[in-house]
């Protein structure tokens, strides 16, 4: 069955050759991302663009996006192409291993991931593929955004709480240090799933903040609206 497009407030994204729909790991990402001072964003792993085009809506950079499947790179490109940002908006069917590789590569003042962070399963589908570190390593991830992030840049990424230990040290290899992390929760009683960190060059006071997702189940919390009022249609 064709997956359905999703609508936002001022664009929409189309997903049927993609293997990772829109969720709500990503659109937590483009929401949440500082992005008003960037010139120069790079999406590693787009999908279907979404974190990309989220971006595009508020801010007035130029933005790459980096996206290895080939159903994913075509959907995400004309995502692009319909969105009213297209002109700074571009994707490129690439691994970012690869392209970071490249000789005479420029830099980016901002650096978004959504990343494959499940164990590689034996018994493969596109989709599993896109969901695991089969393609991209943590550590590869890292390496990459070190050779692409500018001195004064910052790298954004939503991740496994509880992997956010391995995740800093990783990092800290690289001399990149989490300076604002929000971790999420699904309701307030819920564990902790999901954190996003924003990473720079420079060690700073760490800002720490929760954000609780529903009171209870499509009822969502206050917080939560005012993050996605100009993007989502329920709100």
């Amino acid at each position: 069955m064709k997956a359905k497009p999703f609508h936002f407030k001022q664009f929409t994204v189309h997903q049927y050759q993609s293997a990772l729909k829109v969720g709500t790991d990503g659109v937590l990402l483009g929401a949440w991302t500082n992005c008003s001072t960037a010139k120069r964003i790079l999406d590693i792993g787009a999908g279907t663009g979404v974190v990309s085009i989220m971006l595009a809506q508020r801010s007035k950079a130029d933005i790459t996006a980096i996206e290895i499947e080939t159903g994913a790179a075509e959907q995400s490109a004309s995502n692009f192409s319909n969105s009213k940002w297209s002109n700074r908006l571009e994707c490129i069917h690439n691994s970012v291993q690869n392209y970071a590789s490249r000789e005479n590569i420029k830099q980016f003042d901002l650096i978004v991931s959504n990343p494959p962070f499940f164990a590689v399963q034996k018994e493969t589908t596109k989709r599993s593929t896109a969901r695991s570190e089969q393609e991209l390593r943590l550590v590869e991830l890292i390496q990459c955004v070190d050779l692409l992030l500018t001195n004064e840049g910052r790298f954004t990424i939503i991740f496994p709480n509880n992997r956010k230990k391995e995740l800093y040290e990783l990092a800290e290899q690289f001399q990149l240090y989490p300076n604002t992390v929000c971790t999420i929760k699904g309701t307030d009683a819920s564990e902790a799933k999901r954190i996003l960190v924003e990473f720079s060059r420079k060690v700073e006071e760490l800002k720490e903040s929760q954000l609780v997702i529903e009171v209870e189940r499509h009822n969502y919390t206050e917080a939560y609206q005012a993050l996605l009022k100009d993007y989502l249609t329920i709100f």
